[in-house]
């Protein structure tokens, strides 16, 4: 088979044996890469006794994740087109593998930090690969089918991250839980590695200076600046939030035990899958209809703001579906690729998408470690819990950060402008 082939053709393995080849070995790894991004919100009170973080600290090593899963998120693009998704995952997820047996060992917050950034950075390419490892395997008209498996999977791992965890930890602990993480991690690699295939790889795109070059127009591009901001401090304040201080502020503020916070978690991953499936169905079949995505995106980040005013306000009655509907809306800021990547020519859509990732991560770690840092103003209860004004003064500061972007977005808008068919 040659590169420019389709994968159905030829001697590519078909329907059931394709999905069982491709699909479910990068799946399991979003799935394991989703489980690493939330799993802290669920044992933060073990960690907070066990090492004696305070909030800063808690927030800065969670956020480690960020900011090495955003470090190599524009050389990703390129080094997947040279050596295959199958290759690049592996070689990463023995980092993430590794990474997680340090965590499980670590006794500091300098030593929790270093383990948490590797398993960031081990797990980085988890969702690119996936979506390359897709496209080059499966005909175009399948791909929307088969990207929203792969979404959904990282729902999934975002539920096992809450009453499941819940209760492996109080089975075996912490600290032998991310042994088993390790392990697990470790089979995905093996997975990858002896099931995925491969296809044969097309030279590279140019020299590194043409490939850079193509990183600086998108830098310099008017739509990245109107779509990027917002989609960065939404997604970067949802996953701040979701990933770790949903757990405290149910425990702080709603006043729940362990096992209601997994429960509440568990009911805010479902929204999340629910919400990926329903925002993407939803906006292919408006758009047939003549909306804009962007109209789209705007209302749907309106409504995740004024759902995290609720929140800030303190409302503490039924929080399950307080936390389904964070889950739910949390999720519409990934329609900001839909929305920017079609500005850019096909040569530089991939760039554009990795460089907002970036941004997206970026925020990520700076929201995530400055809730810390503001919810530390403020003087911690006898019984070691955060003190609830501290999270109303954090997610407020996050609110209005969202805001400013939000107007940014409303105002440019209408400026917004598709690649031209000849360059698409």
């Amino acid at each position: 088979m040659t590169a420019g082939e389709r994968p159905d053709a030829g001697m590519a393995p078909m329907g059931v044996q394709l999905a069982c080849r491709v699909l479910v070995p990068f799946a399991f790894g979003y799935f394991l890469s989703y489980l690493f991004r939330t799993v802290n919100a669920v044992i933060a009170p073990q960690l907070i006794a066990d090492v004696g973080l305070d909030a800063s600290q808690l927030g800065l090593m969670t956020a480690a994740y960020f900011i090495t899963f955003a470090a190599v998120q524009l050389p990703l693009g390129m080094v997947l087109d040279s050596y295959g998704p199958r290759r690049v995952e592996v070689v990463l997820l023995l980092i993430a593998a590794a990474g997680a047996f340090l965590f499980s060992i670590g006794h500091s917050p300098c030593a929790l930090i270093i383990a948490r950034g590797l398993i960031g950075l081990g797990v980085a390419a988890c969702l690119m690969a996936a979506l390359k490892a897709l496209s080059e395997w499966y005909a175009a008209e399948k791909l929307p089918l088969m990207n929203g498996l792969l979404v959904a999977s990282g729902g999934f791992g975002a539920v096992m991250a809450t009453s499941p965890t819940k209760a492996l930890v109080a089975a075996i602990g912490w600290r032998e839980g991310f042994v088993l993480l390790a392990a697990v991690t470790l089979g995905a690699a093996l997975l990858l590695w002896f099931v995925a295939p491969d296809r044969p790889r097309r030279e590279p795109a140019g020299t590194l200076r043409v490939m850079l070059s193509g990183v600086g127009q998108v830098f310099v591009s008017r739509n990245f600046w109107i779509v990027a901001p917002v989609a960065a401090t939404s997604q970067g304040a949802f996953l701040a939030i979701q990933t770790l201080w949903s757990g405290p502020w149910l425990r702080d503020v709603a006043g729940h035990d362990p096992d209601q916070v997994a429960r509440v978690l568990l009911i805010a991953a479902i929204g999340f899958i629910v919400g990926n499936v329903a925002s993407g169905s939803f906006t292919f079949w408006i758009a047939r209809r003549g909306v804009a995505p962007s109209l789209v995106l705007a209302v749907s980040m309106g409504l995740f703001m004024l759902l995290q005013l609720v929140i800030i306000a303190g409302w503490t009655t039924h929080t399950g579906l307080l936390w389904f509907t964070f889950g739910f809306f949390g999720t519409t800021g990934i329609l900001s690729f839909s929305v920017l990547t079609p500005t850019f020519p096909l040569a530089l859509a991939g760039r554009a998408a990795t460089a907002m990732n970036l941004l997206i991560f970026v925020a990520a770690f700076a929201l995530q470690w400055g809730i810390g840092v503001v919810i530390d103003q403020w003087p911690v209860s006898a019984t070691g819990g955060y003190h609830p004004q501290g999270y109303q003064a954090a997610f407020g500061v996050a609110l209005v950060i969202q805001a400013v972007t939000f107007v940014l977005l409303l105002r440019g808008r209408r400026l917004l402008q598709p690649a031209t068919s000849e360059l698409r």
